[in-house]
């Protein structure tokens, strides 16, 4: 039976996601790219003027076979570069963006640090169920990663008053 990774996951600190960033950066760049690339072929796939029956004189039936084929191979390397993430702890948002997501504790919170392709570092963080576009600056707010009970790691603050909201 196939792990849960929502239920295994861990939470990360700031140096904690950073550390994995050199690994996780090349996944999301090889997921982006060829997501971008899947959803390229679909658009074109989408605008062939093909019936879908397939007749022997249809001038788009062998493209449209061999897109389809292509699809059918890179739809399986997308599940598995997800996959990769996924067991290294972290979540995937945005496959064609390339935003990454990685659980944490701000404040004894369950937060997620967040991460754009193309970032040097992890320097953002966003409540659960929050977009890319709600994330918020770690600056201020970030010491180091802390231990608590049971191993998971969690990030504690260091402004004064600098607190997530409530």
């Amino acid at each position: 039976m196939r792990e849960r990774h929502s239920e295994t996951r861990r939470h990360f600190s700031v140096e904690e996601a950073n550390a994995t960033l050199p690994l996780v950066g090349a996944i999301a760049k090889d997921l982006t790219e060829l997501a971008q690339q899947v959803v390229q072929r679909r658009e074109r796939l989408s605008s062939l003027p093909y019936d879908g029956q397939g007749h022997a004189d249809d001038p788009y039936r062998q493209e449209v076979a061999q897109i389809a084929e292509e699809l059918d191979r890179d739809s399986q390397r997308l599940r598995e570069y997800v996959e990769e993430l996924l067991e290294l702890g972290v979540k995937p948002r945005s496959i064609t963006q390339g935003y990454v997501d990685f659980p944490a504790l701000l404040g004894g919170r369950r937060v997620y640090l967040c991460w754009k392709l193309g970032e040097s570092e992890v320097g953002h963080w966003h409540e659960p169920g929050a977009t890319y576009h709600d994330r918020r600056p770690l600056a201020g707010h970030v010491a180091c990663g802390e231990r608590r009970r049971g191993g998971d790691s969690t990030v504690s603050e260091r402004a004064e008053g600098a607190r997530a909201p409530q």
